[in-house]
């Protein structure tokens, strides 16, 4: 410990925020090399060259081992430089596999009966913010893996069928499989060292191969730079052999392996004659290790050992429960005694000491083992799920150089309009298997608990979807590479102002630079939203998809049926919080530059005008309140001018609920124009001050602003707590449990829409395969719910109460009722009194086996009835929110 200048004892940083602070001042490149390798680049937007944009199809699975990627390369508990130049992974072989196991599997969204589906069994176990340790565990089958059966009989199920998983084609039983462990540590920011332990968890001796492999990004295969960087064997050490490169962008590099394993080398190279019949093609590619591994082609490796793509060859007998370790080291260093216990062993031992010295003080010390594990593996989540993302679409739309002119088609197709954007970074993905592409308000929500480790990183992800490259010249923000013009929630000035002051806390001091620069972009974004989506001027928008994929009457995206047009709540009430969210930045940065209070009012006057239209204050035709049932609805406008409310108790009437804000003396009074200009609407404009409040106690003076007022609030929290209505176990339901019993139907010219209650996958395609909004629990919007009610407690006090549950006689304050919506939310993952985790529903193997039980994934949402997890098993993205809510409230 040392001591302050006020003599008060002030706590040394630790050693991984020392190696954070190094790499913020590029005073060392910590994060040069990370987990940044995708799991999936099959089967994306970017790989797809097809006439009409047929991504799944242009390039499956079956392709993925011989086809050299344009965009990004992907690989088994792989890492790569921040530039995926160079990449590093593992590839497997249990001896009865058809194929070499180099990357991982699942169905495409037209095999799987509720969409693309990943089958495989891999966990993100550790991770700190700089990488310098890592831990990643794969369960690989010792059967051959089920390719065929699992796409044949996902294909004979129907939307009211469960999903067929890999634990269902039996080939877990009786443990017949693999844990195979992959650890990384950093002895300095060039020098990695790699342990691989294998545990054979059957109880018959089995042998297993392994391949850990070194590749070049293939960027020469294009006509854009032709240079081929080549891999070469090195010179022999006792007892270790050596892939070793000299690279035009970082120089020499060695690959140690120990052991002297046999190296193959091959070139990373599309293999044309299995792909295309091409007799002509390259003789070493993509897919040689296969061919020498798996069907024993011993021509099919360059016997002069040089190449793009090198592995060493292991084969190891595993006894049943003993671990077998193999160690490597990539390193720009001298490679005498890499495998020295001193200098390997210790390496791993200190680093994740220090992992744990770094974790220990996020969760509160009364918090429980079972969420301390819970939240380190989010937080590793959220830290593997960092990626290498490559996206040019100017080149991707006209085709490169040396390839084939592309179809026309594509000119006038898919992301036609977003030539500009040229995105070449290390991204936060939602999955890295199922969404290995960012999305816009996805991004956001993964920001909130990355900035509790990594403050830099969450900021810099913000500033870079506001960039030139990647936001439209017209202001808009890219949603996501299936359609960048897509229209995700406005959360983006959310998520910077929630980071800033996250960072500010733990820092004691803002980073004012970061919050003007993305204030002024964002002022770009909000002014596209006015112009575009507020159709008659109204201050009434119509933001289309919003993420709400199947939750309403019609698909939002697309030109309604009926012709006419939707005034969305959710849209209109995501641009008060919008409002909101600016007003908070512009008062902030106020403080030292007043030339801030003439714009803080422009966003306090434009939530006064949208609190207006929201609430039916002069204008009869738009009445997203409803008052005979106290809620927000869409209001369907038809052509020819008749309107009515489409009654779907869902989260779009819940969505209003996230714009409040309290502004307190201490800041108003310093502020004097805005003052000025906001006393003025309260004592005009009467008619608004029922959604602006003041109140006054000793001497403070406190401004309420809100879209839900405190006479409306009991009213859609009635709903809200109903445990028949929105209240699961396990937090708030997309859509009310009500239309189980009650769907809503709306027939209309000739043809009838149904909304009804499904607490997990839809049986409805309404949008896509993956239409998934019809009722269970989602994360991120459940964490603006629990923040909302904290905001409204914060002004309405402890006397203001609701009945918690509704029906149940209790009352209890907003604060009370967030804290038990937190609690809710994180049992999801939390072992019960009974042992088992809701998360895991009825899958018996998760929840009994000891070497299951601890291993948590983090779906894409959860099962409104059951908090079973569903939809993606990885999208740790926005689910690992549990970490923020373990991190300030404690289980």
């Amino acid at each position: 410990m040392s001591t302050s200048a006020g003599g008060k004892a002030a706590r040394q940083p630790s050693a991984e925020q020392q190696r954070l602070e190094e790499d913020d001042l590029r005073q060392k490149h910590w994060k040069r090399w990370g987990p940044y390798l995708s799991e999936r680049a099959w089967g994306t937007v970017r790989e797809d060259y097809s006439p009409y944009g047929t991504a799944w199809e242009a390039l499956p699975h079956d392709q993925a081992r011989s086809k050299a990627y344009r965009w990004n390369e992907d690989g088994l508990a792989g890492i790569c430089d921040r530039h995926q130049f160079v990449c590093f992974a593992l590839a497997l072989w249990n001896g009865r596999d058809p194929i070499l196991k180099e990357r991982m599997f699942g169905l495409t969204g037209h095999e799987g009966n509720h969409g693309e589906d990943l089958k495989e069994y891999y966990f993100y176990l550790d991770s700190t913010p700089t990488h310098s340790y890592m831990k990643f565990l794969y369960k690989y089958p010792q059967a051959a893996f089920p390719y065929t059966q699992l796409v044949e009989e996902n294909r004979r199920r129907t939307r009211n069928d469960p999903e067929f998983e890999l634990l269902d084609t039996g080939v877990f039983d009786d443990d017949r499989y693999f844990d195979v462990f992959v650890e990384y540590a950093k002895a300095s920011p060039e020098d990695l060292l790699v342990r691989i332990e294998v545990i054979n968890r059957g109880s018959q001796p089995a042998e297993l191969t392994l391949l850990p492999t070194i590749w070049f990004r293939n960027t020469w295969s294009w006509g854009l730079d032709v240079r081929r960087p080549r891999m070469r064997k090195g010179r022999s050490l006792p007892g270790v052999s050596v892939v070793e490169f000299d690279h035009d962008y970082y120089g020499r590099r060695q690959l140690l392996c120990e052991g002297a394993p046999e190296l193959l080398f091959t070139e990373n190279e599309t293999n044309t004659q299995r792909l295309y019949g091409d007799a002509e093609g390259e003789r070493y590619v993509k897919d040689s290790f296969h061919a020498y591994v798996v069907q024993g082609e011993k021509a099919a490796v360059n016997p002069d050992q040089v190449g793009s793509k090198a592995a060493a060859h292991y084969v190891v007998s595993t006894q049943p429960g003993q671990p077998v370790s193999i160690r490597l080291r990539f390193t720009n260093g001298s490679s005498d005694g890499a495998f020295d216990a001193d200098t390997f062993d210790a390496v791993f031992a200190a680093r994740l000491r220090e992992a744990d010295e770094f974790y220990a003080p996020l969760a509160p010390p009364d918090v429980s083992d079972d969420a301390r594990l819970v939240q380190r593996q989010a937080f590793a989540g959220l830290l593997w799920s960092k990626q290498f993302y490559h996206y040019a679409v100017d080149r991707w739309l006209k085709g490169d150089p040396a390839g084939p002119e592309p179809p026309s088609e594509r000119l006038r197709g898919r992301n036609a309009d977003w030539t500009h954007l040229y995105n070449a970074d290390v991204i936060s993905m939602p999955d890295k298997w199922e969404y290995p592409w960012y999305a816009a308000w996805d991004l956001a929500f993964h920001c909130l608990p990355i900035a509790l480790i990594d403050s830099r990183f969450a900021k810099d992800q913000l500033v870079l979807m506001l960039r030139e490259w990647y936001m439209h010249p017209n202001g808009q923000i890219p949603a996501y590479e299936w359609a960048l013009g897509d229209v995700n929630p406005p959360v983006h000035a959310w998520a910077a102002w929630r980071v800033y002051k996250i960072e500010k806390k733990r820092k004691g001091v803002g980073d004012r630079i970061f919050l003007e620069r993305v204030f002024h972009k964002l002022l770009l974004n909000f002014t596209w939203w006015v112009n575009r989506k507020d159709a008659e001027g109204k201050n009434i928008f119509q933001g289309g998809f919003l993420g709400l994929d199947n939750i309403g009457v019609f698909d939002r995206s697309k030109p309604l049926p009926t012709g006419g047009h939707i005034e969305q709540s959710d849209a209109t009430s995501w641009m008060g919080m919008y409002c909101l969210n600016m007003l908070s930045i512009a008062l902030e940065l106020a403080r030292d530059d007043r030339a801030y209070e003439d714009v803080a009012s422009k966003f306090f006057e434009h939530f006064v005008y949208i609190c207006r239209a929201m609430n039916n204050i002069g204008n009869a035709k738009i009445e997203l309140w409803n008052r005979e049932d106290g809620f927000f609805y869409d209001v369907l406008h038809l052509p020819d001018g008749k309107t009515f409310p489409m009654k779907v108790r869902s989260m779009v009437g819940l969505i209003p609920l996230f714009a409040v804000e309290t502004l307190d003396s201490e800041l108003i009074d310093r502020l004097p124009r805005f003052k000025h200009r906001m006393q003025w609407f309260i004592e005009n404009r009467p008619d608004f001050s029922l959604h602006i409040e003041t109140q006054s106690q000793d001497g403070e003076v406190r401004r309420f602003l809100s879209l839900v007022n405190r006479h409306r609030l009991p009213k859609v929290l009635r709903y809200l707590l109903d445990e028949r209505e929105f209240l699961s176990p396990y937090g708030v339901r997309a859509l009310s449990r009500y239309h189980e019993e009650h769907p809503y139907i709306l027939s209309m010219m000739g043809t009838t829409h149904c909304v009804e209650y499904q607490p997990a996958e839809s049986t409805n395609g309404l949008f896509g395969g993956n239409s998934n909004w019809r009722g269970p629990v989602w994360f991120p919007v459940n964490y603006l719910l629990i923040e909302s009610l904290q905001k409204f407690h914060y002004y309405l006090g402890d006397s203001f109460t609701v009945e918690y549950p509704t029906g149940s006689g209790q009352r209890r304050h907003l604060a009370d009722v967030a804290a038990e919506l937190s609690r809710r939310l994180t049992h999801t993952f939390l072992r019960g009194t009974d042992g088992r985790r809701p998360v895991y529903g009825g899958t018996e193997k998760f929840q009994q086996d000891r070497h299951w039980r601890d291993l948590v994934l983090f779906y894409e949402y959860f099962h409104g009835d059951n908090g079973a997890g569903i939809g993606a098993s990885h999208q740790t993205g926005w689910t690992g929110l549990v970490a923020k809510l373990i991190q300030q409230s404690g289980t």
